[in-house]
């Protein structure tokens, strides 16, 4: 009998997945992009955000939230999210939170950014500082590359809407000057190796594209009256460059549709899986689903 118990037991274990796989997600962490506020507005670091539903505002203390990949499927990619909201909000739960885990379930690190809001109620922002607490994120990112296991050379930006635009102007525009005197962080790249547009609104500042600027994988609908000439732009642009870029114009649906889950269009309920594809065709994914 005991026999026939042991040999159950080790058909059993055969049959599990790998422990790592059932691992849960590891909590996410909230890290300031300065550690005294942003540079020239210490004195609004403490003013506090107001979240409700699905959005959240102001931000006057620029942060990205770590979300580490799922354990035992790390692929050392990692993406920079760029919640949407027309610079006056940030949908941070379907373009932010809820995409982050997202990814962290193909292997790849997550972090949204918190950035400041030029377009919000008595803001004394400019789009150039959300510029700044892009690009000082990107650094920050890279900084901690070893301490993460991130790979440094596939740290790439993912934006909706309005954070599509700043997503743009991070992977495609020269650098805005460094706030304050800058420190070590500063001196590295900002520059993201790839990047995912989630329809982009129109905003963006000069630009020059060429056979080496980083892949673009873009999506929107047709029927979206704001934020679907911006990706036939890039495409021409980055085909005239001979540069790598891909498209998905979907016939309908709208704007907002995030990763798909509230859509009644099958299409575009499905679209994430082209993320899927298109990292995996680069080397920034591992294989999804994973085996059993």
């Amino acid at each position: 009998m005991t026999k026939l118990f042991a040999a159950i037991a080790w058909a059993l274990a055969l049959l599990a997945p790998p422990a790592a796989a059932q691992q849960p997600p590891v909590m996410p962490q909230r890290i300031a992009l300065w550690a005294d506020g942003a540079p020239g507005f210490e004195s609004r670091k403490n003013i506090p955000e107001q979240a409700e539903a699905y959005w959240l505002k102001p931000v006057n203390d620029p942060s990205i939230t770590y979300f580490p990949a799922r354990p035992g499927r790390e692929t050392g990619a990692a993406v920079l999210l760029m919640p949407g909201g027309a610079h006056e909000f940030l949908v941070i739960t379907s373009e932010g939170n809820d995409a982050a885990r997202w990814f962290n379930e193909r292997g790849i690190a997550a972090f949204v950014l918190r950035y400041r809001l030029f377009r919000g109620k008595d803001s004394p922002y400019a789009f150039e500082h959300a510029r700044q607490d892009a690009e000082r994120a990107m650094r920050t990112i890279r900084s901690h590359a070893g301490e993460w296991k991130l790979d440094p050379h596939k740290i790439g930006v993912v934006g909706f809407s309005a954070g599509g635009e700043l997503a743009r102007v991070t992977l495609l525009s020269p650098p805005v000057e460094a706030p304050g005197k800058g420190d070590a962080i500063d001196r590295l790249s900002a520059r993201p190796d790839f990047g995912v547009l989630v329809f982009p609104g129109p905003l963006h500042a000069e630009e020059k594209i060429t056979r080496d600027s980083p892949p673009l994988l873009m999506t929107a609908t047709n029927d979206d009256q704001c934020c679907s000439q911006p990706i036939i732009d890039l495409l021409g642009a980055y085909r005239a460059a001979g540069a790598s870029s891909e498209l998905h114009m979907y016939a309908a649906g709208g704007h907002a549709f995030n990763m798909g889950e509230t859509t009644p269009m099958v299409s575009l309920r499905n679209w994430p899986a082209r993320i899927t594809d298109w990292m995996t065709d680069r080397g920034l994914l591992a294989k999804w689903p994973p085996e059993k």
